[in-house]
């Protein structure tokens, strides 16, 4: 099967978040980060027949709900969160029913070199034991925080 061109790809997905927008009156933002494709698909499959997961381009994202402003202005409350890598979680359930299915897929990520962590990390002070012949070190407490999602 021949893949779409990028003009007719774009269309496609621009209907399809109005359509989502029109057919699901909830919806969620979700944080994307560290989040790799088979924890994605496991909550694909866990959400199926629930819920509707979305996640891509925020830029056209914004691009669409601001086109849709005039059916539906409550979507201007969106515009603001949509930054960084998030997803949309649309669904017609109770939110805390879906919250709780979230949150139970919800994994710890393993530290990568470059990472962003998404809590503060605290090294408590100690002498570290080097192999012999070489020098003791000394560390102190280190801190390091970031504003996650």
């Amino acid at each position: 099967m021949p893949r779409e061109d990028r003009a007719t790809w774009k269309s496609n997905y621009f209907l399809k978040i109005i359509q989502l927008l029109d057919d699901y009156p909830k919806c969620f933002i979700v944080g994307a980060d560290n989040v790799g494709s088979k924890q994605m698909q496991q909550i694909h499959m866990y959400l199926r027949g629930k819920a509707m997961v979305l996640v891509g381009k925020n830029t056209m994202i914004r691009k669409t709900i601001r086109g849709h402003l005039e059916n539906n202005p409550a979507l201007e409350k969106l515009l603001p969160h949509i930054w960084g890598n998030v997803g949309f979680v649309f669904t017609k359930e109770d939110l805390t029913e879906i919250r709780d299915m979230l949150l139970a897929n919800k994994v710890s990520a393993a530290a990568h070199a470059g990472a962003i962590v998404p809590c503060e990390v605290t090294v408590p002070a100690a002498t570290l034991q080097t192999p012999s012949g070489k020098r003791e070190c000394k560390v102190s407490s280190v801190m390091s925080s970031t504003s996650g999602l």
